[in-house]
């Protein structure tokens, strides 16, 4: 029998370990299970962040806006924080607003992919620096403009952050309560590893289907040469507006479910760093191949919690003299040097994309 005989037991056998991986991490403690739910997020991040760097060639480094603006969105909509600041609304909204999630899940990526589009209009004939150089500045333009919004009427809250904010519930069943199903504890961190779990999934069947579309092969052709993409009659105006708007789509949506998993945003979540650490995850795992974007995404969301219990043990032995959060992140570094060092195209990079010219033939 071929191995390719054995893919449906293999989706399967992975099935099977994805549904009862945080069931086994939660004998541990809530601790290993919000790691998980952490890095389910950053895969949709990631995923998100693929199709505008990995499938269309468009550096981003201001990613990270859209992530803010669904994460603000949902905050405003199922916390007291918009009753406080208007009377008005409190008396027609006095037990609050509290939207349900599912319909704030397509406003929050309609805006996101409106500001994505608002972004990419004025930066279609910037390239390489220039336009990494623009998407950082927008990044930080929407972070300042979130920290500052509390005055002279105040919308945000500032750096004091929104919240509490609403946990999802469907069909009556509440996320972020611990539910007792056929005698075993599910508390929130563990529901919301499956509610994540269920996106992602969707998320990488959306990535795949675009992939193997005439838009993916579109924006392929733009992100290995624009000219020539040109040339054949490829709108590369429109296709580069689609990849911006269809990549902050997937970044208001992990920013709405950032804010209910957490259940209080402020703009300290949505930093530069944030950005750079997204970009890292796809750089990382492999440009533009689904696979590697999600092993980059894993990978990076769970080395810093997992340094943690190394650094620790460092720091005793250096007698207290490095501070662990910076011997944590010096080893992050060093763990990605090494890595592109002995792959520079990723941990697990396209077939496709950076494949040499074919040498030219002898005569």
């Amino acid at each position: 029998m071929k191995f390719t005989d054995n893919k449906p037991m293999n989706y399967a056998i992975g099935a099977l370990v994805l549904i009862a991986l945080p069931v086994v991490a939660q004998q541990f403690g809530s601790g290993p299970v919000r790691i998980l739910d952490s890095a389910l997020l950053y895969v949709l991040l990631a995923l998100g962040l693929n199709i505008v760097v990995g499938y269309a060639g468009l550096l981003d480094l201001g990613y990270v806006a859209f992530y803010a603006l669904g994460a603000y969105l949902f905050a405003l909509l199922a916390s007291p924080q918009l009753l406080e600041t208007f009377p008005a609304l409190h008396a027609s909204f006095p037990n609050g607003i509290h939207m349900s999630i599912w319909l704030v899940i397509p406003l929050a990526a309609a805006v996101a992919g409106l500001a994505g589009v608002l972004l990419g209009a004025p930066t279609l004939k910037l390239r390489g620096d220039y336009l990494a150089i623009v998407t950082l500045g927008f990044g930080e333009i929407i972070r300042v403009f979130l920290l500052n919004l509390d005055a002279p009427v105040n919308i945000t809250n500032g750096p004091r952050g929104v919240g509490p904010i609403d946990s999802p519930v469907l069909f009556g069943f509440e996320f972020g309560k611990t539910h007792e199903i056929f005698g075993m504890d599910f508390p929130n961190v563990t529901n919301f590893y499956y509610l994540l779990l269920a996106l992602a999934c969707f998320s990488v069947l959306i990535c795949h289907r675009l992939e193997r579309s005439r838009i993916g092969r579109a924006w392929m052709a733009i992100r290995e040469d624009e000219i020539a993409a040109k040339a054949m009659g490829i709108n590369t105006r429109n296709m580069k507006l689609l990849a911006f708007g269809m990549g902050a789509t997937f970044g208001g949506v992990s920013g709405t479910m950032f804010a209910t998993f957490q259940g209080f945003v402020s703009p300290e979540s949505f930093t530069l760093n944030e950005s750079i650490i997204i970009v890292a995850m796809v750089v990382l795992g492999g440009i533009g191949h689904l696979p590697g974007v999600i092993v980059g995404a894993l990978l990076l969301a769970m080395l810093p919690e997992v340094l943690r219990y190394v650094a620790s043990p460092l720091q005793n032995f250096t007698g207290g003299r490095l501070d662990a959060s910076i011997l944590r992140q010096l080893l992050i570094a060093l763990a990605m040097i090494i890595i592109m060092l002995v792959n520079p195209r990723g941990l697990w990079p396209a077939k496709e994309h950076g494949k040499a010219a074919p040498a030219p033939a002898e005569k």
